[in-house]
């Protein structure tokens, strides 16, 4: 069993340690915290140092204030440096709120606060054995590769100087420290030291120190910083960082892994996690795949990869892996030109899917199936593209819910790393009874497969150019909610909500068209000049632009054939697909 030292201690007793000589090593994520969090603990402190505002209300002997565990490992490459694992946001914020305080008091006179000043010197800087600071040594330093601003924040202990030019979220911080203090003091003269000297001496920290990096990092796992959590990426981070050090790449795998950081913000918008679990979400699906499992049972991220002391992530290919994942998502998010225009509506069409499932089934064929230059055959692509749309979209009415899925997915996804096509040969529909099921289905704007199926509509047509994923489309009432309201003229009022009546529409362009009479709809439709003179774009619909064209009126009867034609269209899909029984 690891050994682990455990001991509870106050500020003062931990940073004044002649033994804790702190480091934030390389591999460890930026400083992040901002004023709210700043705000939050500032009001906590003096809370908790003055009682409803009442200094006697304190007990010194027993009030204490639980900051946090710090978790360390004592570096023996590193001088025996306690290299900080988890707590680093917090550690760093009490010295940049520390060394506010020392500057604030550099010209004090009161007994106590020249006291409390050097018992702050002490605890940012290095002493000799008289318990003088040393003000060239710092107490603690940091390596951290991602971090440009690393030095504005060492500047800042040594110096207390901040200048309007510094932006960094240091400077941030020490300017809010620095403001809340002045105020502090001129608010409660007679409490100037006290502040300082009860977050000293009463606020305690979990230091826990590891015989081992490994150690460390599994402790470093279970963990939260206060209002940041850490996220599974900073985990795995930190194992590829263990391995490529010891492959000597160290420096190489920073700059990878920043690139990749930088590069995952950008593309991707998980509703949980970081843009970085995201892509070892999606790669997750493809190692599934090659281990054969079948299991509609999805592990969490990090209890997968954490198998075998994360032995995933020592492998030579994940990195790569994982980098070529990225830039297919990235070329897919683009929609770049190395795709042919056929796929590239598919995708589109794909970016409205009822559910995510469809990007952990691309991720599989794409790794499956890509060449040495991370590139598809589009022709094969397009194939799969198809096939999986018109499945995803019929089980969704037939099965909705994104769990229900796994079960004909996760098999596929097992086929498609053996070389197999996307079939789905268990799981086709029957004819009358998948057709039964569209026209029983309500369509309602807030189900989600109401957009996928207008989206899969406006793309099929032959004459609609490929959309921007950057433009923003809701769903159009072609016969307006509020014209069936006044007229009163639709003889079954579930004509109004019917996918006939439906299609995808620009966001600026629905705002001014919602509730007009088609014969008004239509110029919106076309585009027009205001009484200004200002040019207003035409949709990029291009069913909509024809109907204007050719149509004088939208009524309950076309409602009808618009929606038997849709639902025909779709089902034909699913037969050319091969995807219905028989």
């Amino acid at each position: 069993m690891s050994k682990l030292n455990i001991d509870q201690r106050t500020i003062s007793n931990l940073f004044t340690d002649k033994k804790s000589d702190f480091l934030i090593p390389d591999y460890q994520r930026p400083y992040a915290w901002t004023e709210d969090e700043c705000a939050t603990l500032w009001d906590d402190l003096f809370t908790f140092a003055f009682p409803g505002n009442d200094s006697d209300q304190f007990d010194s002997d027993n009030d204490e204030y639980f900051l946090g565990p710090i978790v360390t490992f004592k570096n023996k490459d590193k001088n025996g440096k306690l290299e900080i694992i988890d707590g680093q946001q917090r550690l760093t914020t009490i010295m940049l709120l520390l060394r506010a305080f020392y500057s604030k008091f550099e010209h004090a006179q009161d007994a106590n606060t020249v006291d409390t000043r050097k018992l702050i010197s002490q605890c940012i800087w290095k002493t000799d054995e008289f318990g003088n600071a040393n003000m060239d040594k710092l107490k603690i330093d940091s390596e951290v590769a991602s971090d440009d601003d690393k030095e504005e924040f060492l500047d800042i202990l040594r110096t207390g100087v901040v200048t309007k030019e510094m932006k960094s979220k240091y400077a941030e911080t020490y300017r809010y420290f620095a403001q809340q203090i002045s105020e502090f003091t001129e608010n409660y003269p007679m409490y100037t030291a006290l502040l300082p000297r009860r977050i000293l001496n009463n606020v305690i920290l979990l230091p826990i120190e590891a015989e081992s990096q490994d150690t460390a990092l599994r402790i470093f796992s279970t963990l939260n910083d206060r209002g940041l959590p850490l996220s599974d990426a900073d985990i795995f981070k930190s194992q590829f960082y263990k391995y490529y050090s010891n492959q000597g790449q160290k420096d190489d795998f920073i700059k990878r892994w920043k690139h990749l950081e930088e590069q995952t913000k950008n593309i991707f918008k998980p509703l949980r996690g970081t843009p970085m679990d995201e892509l070892f979400t999606r790669y997750m699906y493809y190692e599934r795949a090659l281990q054969g499992n079948r299991n509609t049972t999805t592990e969490a991220l990090r209890d997968f990869y954490e198998k075998n002391r994360y032995e995933l992530l020592t492998r030579t290919e994940t990195l790569p892996n994982l980098e070529a994942l990225a830039d297919f998502w990235e070329r897919v998010y683009t929609q770049d030109e190395s795709f042919s225009d056929d796929v590239l509506k598919l995708l589109f069409i794909l970016d409205y899917a009822p559910n995510g499932m469809w990007t952990y089934l691309t991720s599989v064929y794409f790794m499956a199936n890509k060449d040495e230059e991370g590139n598809l055959d589009d022709e094969a692509f397009k194939d799969f593209l198809e096939r999986m749309v018109a499945f995803i979209w019929a089980y969704a009415v037939e099965r909705p819910g994104v769990n229900a899925l796994r079960t004909p997915v996760y098999p596929e996804m097992v086929n498609l790393v053996n070389g197999e096509p996307l079939t789905f040969a268990s799981y086709k529909f029957n004819r009358d009874d998948i057709r039964g099921r569209f026209e029983a289905y309500s369509f309602a704007n807030g189900r989600p497969i109401t957009k996928s199926m207008l989206a899969w509509w406006a793309l099929r047509d032959g004459d609609q150019p490929l959309l921007e994923l950057s433009d923003t489309y809701e769903i159009e009432h072609i016969y307006a909610r509020k014209r069936a309201e006044a007229e009163g003229s639709l003889s079954d009022q579930k004509s109004l909500e019917a996918l006939g009546n439906k299609a995808l529409l620009e966001k600026r362009i629905n705002i001014r068209a919602s509730d007009y009479r088609f014969e008004d709809k239509k110029k919106y439709y076309l585009g027009y000049q205001d009484k200004k003179g200002n040019t207003k774009e035409a949709t990029k619909i291009s069913e909509l632009k024809d109907f204007a064209k050719k149509r004088t009126d939208f009524t309950e009867a076309d409602i009808k054939e618009r929606t038997s034609h849709i639902l025909d269209a779709f089902i034909d899909y699913l037969d050319e697909e091969d995807l219905l029984l028989g």
